[in-house]
């Protein structure tokens, strides 16, 4: 399919990477790769780089929110 899709100048690769990093940020890293066939360390690479790490946002709320009670 991909190559059909291809040959017409529609490059899947994108879409394709983006759906597994949204599956991978919402499920842990074996049962992405019972969904997906992929090996268990591809998964466990997928879901490191889908980690959803909100420490510095979280960190930098609230240093505004105390600059704000000043």
């Amino acid at each position: 399919m991909t190559q059909k899709l291809n040959r017409h100048g529609i490059s899947v690769r994108a879409a394709r990477n983006f759906a597994l990093a949204a599956l991978a940020a919402d499920l842990p890293s074996p049962i992405l790769a019972d969904l997906t066939g992929m090996h268990r360390h591809t998964a466990i690479r997928w879901v490191a780089y889908a980690r959803r790490d909100w420490a510095e946002y979280l960190a930098a709320r609230a240093e505004d929110q105390q600059e704000g009670r000043r």
